[in-house]
């Protein structure tokens, strides 16, 4: 659980690489992803290390028994079953779905009407952040830097940096780009870093990126026709 805290903050702590991410959020920790007989643990410093990402941890949901009364004794409340979701995935660390899981929680889908236009570079270091909108960029994003939207994110340019669109939960948000080289890209919480390597017929060509329609939560990248 230290892990899953230090990941958490190197990504949506004061210091991270999003810490404006949550604004917040209500959030429900899900356990399920765990073996039943793992070790119950301390979710104390889980939990300040949530709130001090302004997220709000309200409930817990797949826990052991064990798991749930060292949740309920920490102010926590369990889960209804109703509202619990059942996804296949492939086989990962715990620690990778407990993160996972945070993030697919916490987001919601509110639309994002108007548009935002960003006409010069970005370097590394920048972030631009399209609230409740779409955002529009004329120039190169360049690596290092971050551009992040409620709605789509539309880059006719190079896109070497980060690209977040759907950052509030809108599952039906795209990224666009004429030439797609990120760092990261992410619709709703979904994301995908350089580390996985894009195939040849989209790396560095005009393409676009979507969530999965079949429920499983997968990016799909698509070159777009000329």
């Amino acid at each position: 659980m230290v892990v899953v805290a230090a990941d958490i903050l190197n990504k949506f702590g004061r210091n991270g690489e999003s810490p404006d991410f949550f604004d917040h959020d209500a959030l429900v920790i899900d356990f399920s992803h765990l073996d039943a007989d793992t070790s119950v643990f301390d979710l104390v410093p889980l939990l300040k290390v949530l709130r001090s990402c302004s997220l709000v941890p309200v409930a817990v949901r797949g826990a052991s028994v064990e798991a749930m009364a060292a949740a309920l004794a920490v102010g926590l409340v369990e889960a209804p079953p109703e509202v619990y979701k059942h996804r296949e995935a492939a086989p990962q660390s715990d620690v990778q779905e407990i993160i996972r899981e945070v993030v697919h929680e916490v987001v919601r889908e509110i639309p994002g009407p108007g548009t935002m236009v960003v006409d010069k570079p970005l370097r590394s270091g920048q972030k631009i952040y399209a609230r409740g909108c779409d955002l529009v960029v004329l120039a190169m994003v360049n690596q290092g830097a971050e551009v992040v939207a409620d709605g789509n994110i539309h880059v006719y340019a190079p896109l070497r940096g980060k690209a977040m669109a759907g950052a509030r939960g809108n599952t039906n948000a795209r990224i666009f780009s004429l030439c797609l080289e990120p760092e990261l890209i992410s619709i709703a919480g979904v994301y995908r870093t350089s580390e996985n390597a894009l195939p040849s017929s989209v790396h560095g060509k005009a393409a676009q990126v979507r969530l999965s329609n079949d429920g499983q939560d997968k990016l799909i990248i698509e070159a777009l026709n000329n």
